[in-house]
């Protein structure tokens, strides 16, 4: 995968970096959860407080294998009626499989909603006020119903901005609403760039199905350590109380254009591989990667063929 990248100066890094970006990620998995045990049902399933949820509040979470290795993650939203899941695509059959599956004998119903609704994020310092969102905590996964456009929203509280929710029939006019309030389309890629800079890993990209979320950095995010059973508690928790990870995402600043996937060489010794790759206005190209522990911050890695390397830096940059 080639690095994503915009210029600084550009109308898309002012938008992001000034005032408002908005990105459509319509294509994110979306499932919802409805019936008197659906917290109970996804608290078994899950990796974070479920039960906790107050109508308006969410949570992020990692849905695990018995093993405690990552089948995806997901944005868990109470709305007052329903649990709104939002999950990276590639791991939405994953989902969607393991909750019906668990859904068995519970009073609980799972619904398809990706092709339904439309998702718009909307990035930047401005977002809150383009968007109606002044009323929300600043809480990110914080939510609650709007209107834009003449069309009923759901605002959601993110850590660059606020996602709208959308009746699928209903994105364009949302967003075209935000163009006239001033708000600049940018695509995907400008947004990666954040991302990156912010060190929030990505499923798919960053982390897979081999990725414990320890690893990841995910469990102050993630995991409740103190809720009841779930799958995947038993190596999670072993993990946390008595060991130390193999491996941790770290921040990789790069001397040169890199590719996802190519080896990063500690020594004679493959300690990880390239992740998400960006050229960043601010920080230049970098990137993220799940490295061995023994590739410690301010370490020199090789990249791929030995014409590039790469500084091992905590995260976020900068």
């Amino acid at each position: 995968m080639a690095a994503a990248t915009h210029t600084a100066g550009s109308a898309s890094d002012r938008a992001l970096r000034k005032g408002a970006g908005v990105v459509d990620r319509s294509e994110t998995g979306k499932l919802a959860l409805t019936g008197a045990q659906a917290k109970e049902l996804l608290n078994g399933q899950v990796s974070n407080d479920v039960e906790a949820l107050e109508a308006g509040a969410g949570c992020y979470a990692t849905l695990l294998t018995n093993k405690g290795k990552m089948l995806g993650d997901l944005r868990v939203l109470d709305t007052g009626t329903e649990l709104l899941l939002l999950v990276e695509r590639i791991a939405l059959q994953a989902l969607f499989d393991q909750l019906r599956r668990g859904a068995i004998g519970w009073q609980a119903e799972l619904h398809k909603r990706t092709v339904q609704q439309g998702l718009l994020s909307v990035i930047g310092p401005r977002a809150r006020e383009l968007t109606g969102a002044g009323d929300l905590p600043a809480t990110e996964h914080a939510n609650g119903p709007g209107s834009m456009g003449g069309a009923g929203v759901l605002r959601v509280v993110t850590d660059v901005g606020i996602d709208l929710v959308c009746a699928a029939e209903d994105t364009e006019r949302v967003r075209d609403a935000l163009l006239e309030a001033g708000a600049v389309a940018v695509d995907e890629a400008a947004a990666e760039v954040l991302r990156v800079e912010r060190g929030r890993p990505r499923y798919g990209l960053d982390t897979d199905e081999t990725t414990i979320p320890q690893e990841a950095g995910l469990n102050d995010r993630a995991v409740s350590f103190t809720k009841g059973c779930y799958v995947g508690q038993e190596t999670v928790a072993r993990l946390h109380w008595r060991g130390k990870p193999n491996r941790h995402l770290r921040g990789l600043r790069l001397s040169g254009p890199a590719r996802t996937g190519e080896p990063l060489r500690l020594g004679e010794r493959e300690v990880g591989r390239v992740a998400s790759v960006v050229v960043s206005p601010v920080f230049g190209p970098i990137a993220l990667a799940i490295v061995r522990r023994e590739a410690g911050v301010g370490d020199t890695l090789v990249v791929g063929d030995g014409s590039v390397t790469a500084q091992v830096v905590e995260l976020p940059f900068g």
